[in-house]
């Protein structure tokens, strides 16, 4: 029984890896073929990096000042946010520095860069911030982090119910604005701003998607227990019981109410159908679901 629950976690975590390879592709594709060879820049770590390197012309390297912060944040993450998450951004930095570089390579390697055309900056910066905001987002719903400004964003979010692309768009504005210190132009700030809201807007629509529970309510009349046992071992999702009055039939039946991720659904349903095609069933999305199973609630009561 051991070894089984063991293969399965271990099946899980290489799933997520997996996933977050994917998302990290993404994040990646987007700053390497649509951000870099347009000039668009970001905020994060690299950002700051980024700026006291041109700013002390090579004094302080890029490299250098990259993993100095992230060893910092790290320390603190270990401490708070435990060494799963560490694990995970670890993993996340060191992959996305080599697709980075592939990513640079390839595109140093093509005859014409300017993958939209020349002087496609505006659509070049949507694009790029949109496959951004997507693969950071499915790195943190997979537990993952690209490291940097990521992992300030997940220490505050675990006792705030702030969003993550909020955190990220306010500690980046500043990055940002900076550059104009450094490159004086002003279009390059104005593009960065616009691939910072795109991005935080992706990365919560992928996040909010993802998380989003729905309630159910369920009557059947002779197979409500098959139901119940159904949803609870296969569909490993709780089932209340409510016992109630059909008013014009004056018959008694008993309705299942279920919470689950709006993501469980597809089986869930077609479960039902197999069981019992003729159940009635009620589908709503609710806003938030927090206790076992679903979200925490965050931030201190007042009081």
């Amino acid at each position: 029984m051991k070894a089984n629950i063991s293969r399965k976690y271990l099946l899980h975590e290489v799933q997520q890896y997996a996933v977050i390879l994917i998302g990290l592709v993404c994040y990646a594709v987007g700053w390497t073929a649509f951000m870099l060879p347009y000039g668009v820049t970001l905020g994060g770590v690299t950002g700051i990096a980024a700026l006291l390197d041109f700013a002390t012309d090579g004094g302080i390297p890029i490299q250098l000042t990259y993993f100095v912060l992230n060893s910092i944040l790290l320390i603190f993450a270990l401490k708070i946010l435990g060494w799963r998450f560490c694990t995970k951004t670890i993993f996340g930095v060191v992959m996305l520095t080599l697709l980075l570089q592939v990513g640079k390579s390839v595109m140093g390697g093509l005859a014409n860069p300017y993958l939209l055309g020349e002087g496609e900056n505006f659509m070049s910066c949507v694009l790029g911030a949109c496959l951004c905001g997507l693969g950071l987002g499915i790195c943190f719903v997979n537990g993952g982090s690209t490291g940097g400004t990521d992992i300030i964003a997940a220490i505050i979010n675990k006792y705030r119910d702030i969003s993550f692309g909020t955190l990220i768009m306010l500690s980046d504005i500043l990055i940002i604005s900076c550059n104009y210190l450094v490159f004086h132009d002003i279009r390059r700030v104005l593009f960065g701003y616009v691939a910072l809201l795109i991005m935080s807007v992706m990365l919560d629509y992928y996040i909010n998607t993802t998380r989003q529970s729905v309630q159910l309510f369920i009557i059947s009349h002779n197979k409500h227990q098959e139901l119940a046992e159904f949803i609870t071992h296969q569909g490993h999702r709780g089932v209340t019981v409510l016992n109630a009055i059909g008013w014009y039939s004056k018959d008694e039946h008993d309705v299942l109410f279920v919470l689950a991720r709006k993501r469980e659904m597809p089986f869930l349903l077609n479960g039902i159908k197999q069981i019992d095609p003729e159940a009635f069933v009620s589908m709503a999305y609710v806003k938030g679901v927090y206790g076992n199973g679903f979200d925490k609630i965050k931030g201190r009561a007042k009081g």
